[in-house]
């Protein structure tokens, strides 16, 4: 049987085929094989006997299943997620919505929190991590996302200060939240995507119309009624469509600004009221 250091060479030159980070996949992959961290790996394990679980999980990433499914994991922000297929697989980039509100609220924090669309709970959970004394409300209406959401309010020991709550965006959903946090769909139909996302993460978690904006056009008003005075939602969207965006909430109440993700693209719409 092969070692761990020569595994990871030969993992690496396989998946050099395919976009993106060989190196680190494979390392991931190792380590969720071998049940350590990474850094753990790296430290310990190279001289060791390569388990027989790697390979399969290497020809899952062969077959482009997205290695946060692989591995059922994806960090964000200061949190660990458990996610899997029926629910978006959360990015850095969506992290500019978290950066806007801690920008907005310093460490005070918020004290009421919703988050539309939670999926796995990604944004929300994160902002609870940052406030410990916030409470919030993730709104979805996928029962996978459901299910992703408790294990991981669970997994954080956040059962007293999340819940969950079938919706249709905010449609039977009233009151008013300190923070509103949105990462709604918003590719055209007609984009191709890689076949990392498009064939593994949910569609409607993806496309919204000929423009991309169909989703936004159904929050607009919604969201216009959900945030407390002197306080802020934040949107995410795509690449260039920050003024059609803005555009749907110009005349409402709110002062509107961007925010930049880490590439300096414009990502994250935020409405101060």
């Amino acid at each position: 049987m092969p070692r761990v250091r020569a595994a990871l060479a030969d993992a690496e030159r396989r998946l050099a085929a395919i976009p993106g980070s060989p190196g680190q996949d494979a390392a991931l992959l190792m380590a969720h094989a071998l049940g350590v961290s990474v850094a753990d790996l790296k430290l310990r394990y190279l001289d060791e006997v390569a388990p027989a679980a790697f390979e399969p999980l290497l020809q899952r990433r062969l077959g482009r299943e997205p290695i946060a499914y692989i591995t059922g994991r994806a960090g964000f922000w200061t949190i660990e997620l458990t996610v899997g297929p029926g629910v978006l697989i959360p990015r850095a980039d969506s992290e500019a919505l978290i950066e806007a509100a801690v920008e907005h609220f310093g460490e005070s924090g918020p004290k009421t929190i919703i988050d539309l669309g939670t999926g796995p709970g990604s944004l929300l959970l994160a902002a609870l991590a940052q406030w410990p004394e916030a409470h919030g409300l993730g709104i979805d209406s996928s029962e996978k996302a459901r299910d992703y959401f408790e294990t991981n309010v669970l997994d954080l020991d956040l059962e007293d200060r999340a819940r969950f709550k079938f919706d249709d965006w905010a449609v039977d959903t009233h009151g008013a939240f300190d923070l509103v946090l949105c990462n709604p769909p918003y590719i055209e139909d007609a984009a191709r995507l890689d076949p990392d996302v498009a064939e593994w993460e949910p569609h409607t978690a993806l496309f919204a119309g000929a423009d991309g904006l169909d989703a936004y056009r159904v929050l607009a008003p919604q969201i216009s009624r959900l945030v407390a005075p002197g306080g802020v939602a934040c949107i995410e969207h795509g690449a260039g469509q920050g003024p059609a965006v803005a555009a749907l909430f110009d005349g409402g109440p709110f002062t509107i600004s961007s925010r930049k993700d880490l590439m300096g693209i414009d990502r994250c719409l935020v409405l101060r009221r």
